[in-house]
């Protein structure tokens, strides 16, 4: 579960971390309203949408009027970052910024515990210092039978500063956010940056925490944060229907039955040069109803150039997911490329069903993998010219 900026700063604020005052506003005079309440000379707005990249898409702007203030609301009300409208942002007075610095907490599977990550190299190019100089971000797992005593937070804090009472500062931050993390249940609770300002002081500038769903029933605090975006919504109906459905960026919608199954076919599908737009499995059911319903969570997406439905028959027989596929297609109206892979039990029955019908049938997962992503490039070549 994700939330915004300004709501992560709000949370921020409750556990005494340093943040700067801020307005949220929906419309530009709204925005240019905020600005006297502010009462600075120079503020900040910040479009807040649950992505990424908001910077170099034009959605953080910095304004020194109240003509400025408006015409930078108008900007960023206008825009669409990454597929997310821009429906409302916040007004900040500006900081006074000598130096940025990354400071988060994730979870991590392999060491089984939180992990504490810190970069002198903070700011809207965190990832490019991630790739390509790793040595500048630093990583230490918090032991979840000691968290973070003073000790720990100060050894990690004198990383970035030598004066002592910015290192005391920063330490009770470090102590702070761990304390956030784990008491609302956090995946991830991230300041980038966290500046010092020309007269040492510390501020979270920027905000952003992800939430454990499975969690939320507990913190009902957080649940009512809660702002779906298409994605969850997808995977809630998904859900609804007794599939496990993960949204993804590219453009092959998978029907999968069995998880295994469905991981592979996406390294198959990246393999060939493909992009899936995808993780669907459907268990092992070929109810004509379970494939329209599967079908209309692919076609949800506009996205998607084809779908790739690959079918490991054990229990379930070939040539009955052949029949409910005819069955189902008799419901969905789609122009889309339909590429099917059966093998298992009675597969060639299964075969010789679909033969000389709307599928494109392969016989293996290698060539069905192959024949997706070719009918991409194909389209992508026909889009071109």
């Amino acid at each position: 579960m994700k939330i915004h900026e300004y709501q992560s700063k709000e949370l921020f604020s409750s556990y005494g971390i340093p943040v700067g005052r801020q307005i949220l506003c929906y419309t530009p005079s709204e925005a240019v309203s905020a600005y006297g309440k502010l009462g600075v000379l120079k503020v900040v707005l910040k479009a807040q949408v649950l992505t990424g990249g908001r910077g170099k898409a034009g959605g953080v702007k910095l304004a020194g009027n109240a003509e400025e203030v408006k015409r930078r609301a108008e900007d960023i009300l206008s825009l669409t970052i990454k597929g997310f409208p821009v429906k409302k942002l916040i007004v900040t007075e500006a900081a006074d910024i000598a130096a940025e610095y990354y400071v988060s907490y994730i979870i991590d599977r392999n060491s089984k515990s939180v992990i504490l990550m810190m970069s002198r190299e903070g700011g809207i190019d965190i990832e490019t210092v991630a790739r390509e100089t790793p040595e500048k971000i630093h990583s230490f797992p918090i032991d979840p039978f000691i968290g973070l005593p003073d000790y720990l937070a100060r050894r990690y804090a004198f990383l970035f500063f030598d004066s002592m009472e910015q290192v005391n500062a920063l330490a009770g931050i470090l102590q702070k956010l761990y304390r956030l993390f784990m008491e609302k249940d956090a995946n991830l609770a991230e300041i980038n940056p966290l500046v010092a300002t020309s007269s040492g002081e510390l501020l979270a500038v920027d905000a952003k925490m992800t939430f454990d769903d499975n969690a939320r029933y507990r913190r009902p605090e957080i649940e009512a944060l809660l702002e779906l975006t298409k994605e969850e919504k997808t995977e809630i109906r998904a859900k609804e229907k007794g599939f496990s459905y993960v949204h993804m960026d590219g453009n092959i919608g998978c029907m999968v039955n069995g998880a295994g199954l469905a991981m592979s076919t996406m390294d198959m599908i990246k393999l060939y040069g493909g992009e899936p737009a995808n993780f669907l499995d459907i268990g092992g059911s070929s109810k004509p109803e379970k494939v329209v319903d599967a079908m209309k969570l692919l076609l949800d997406k506009t996205q998607v150039q084809v779908v790739l439905i690959n079918i490991f028959g054990g229990i379930t027989r070939c040539d009955d997911v052949a029949i409910g596929l005819l069955e189902a297609f008799k419901k969905i109206e789609t122009n889309i490329p339909i590429v099917v892979r059966l093998t298992g039990t009675n597969e060639e029955e299964g075969r010789r069903l679909l033969e000389n019908t709307r599928f494109l049938v392969a016989e293996s997962m290698s060539e069905a993998t192959r024949m997706a992503v070719q009918t991409v490039k194909t389209n992508e070549k026909h889009s071109a010219s």
